[in-house]
């Protein structure tokens, strides 16, 4: 099989908040402040590819170049609600054999702080790598026991996750919230 100029090599994770009286301004704000604002983002969906690895956000970054069209997995939330606490999250499960792909979720949550929203995303993701290998995978199961799962099983090496939270302003400006897996062909 050839390989696709495509498939992407490494993988880092960022988040960002962003505050401003307009919408798509709180958004740039937010991008800028996760350090990807200056490339022309196109999202994708959940897939890890086999063999793509996880590198630093400084080592991915430093492989881009402006403009460049670059894929992300993106999560966002955005509001303008005074007191509005909002989240947004992305999850990856990262398999022992890297011939194979792993996952990657996106999870977006008002009334959820950071860790609760990151841990939920977690779970997608390793739920969903759990199902290609037929491991069944109770979601609402303590968090122990899914570990357990995955140490009997022993096929799922790496869950982690990347969140951003943020509470409104009383001022009425928006306020976005994002966390990105952005890959490095």
């Amino acid at each position: 099989m050839t390989e696709s100029p495509l498939l992407p090599k490494q993988v880092f994770f960022t988040t960002g908040t962003g505050r401003h009286k307009e919408k798509l301004s709180s958004f740039e704000l937010a991008l800028r402040n996760a350090g990807i604002e200056r490339y022309n983002l196109v999202k994708v969906s959940s897939i890890l590819p086999p063999h793509c690895k996880v590198v630093s956000k400084k080592k991915g970054l430093e492989q881009l170049q402006p403009g460049q069209i670059v894929y992300v997995v993106l999560a966002e939330n955005e509001s303008k609600e005074p007191n509005r606490l909002m989240s947004a999250a992305i999850g990856v499960a990262i398999p022992n054999d890297r011939e194979h792909y792993g996952y990657l979720s996106e999870h977006h949550a008002f009334g959820e702080k950071e860790k609760v929203s990151g841990e939920y995303a977690e779970d997608l993701a390793a739920q969903m790598l759990a199902s290609t290998y037929g491991i069944p995978f109770d979601i609402d199961a303590s968090y122990d026991e899914k570990k357990d799962i995955f140490k009997v099983d022993g096929r799922i090496v790496q869950t982690k996750h990347y969140a951003q939270s943020a509470v409104c302003g009383k001022d009425g400006w928006w306020t976005t919230v994002i966390a990105a897996a952005v890959f490095v062909l």
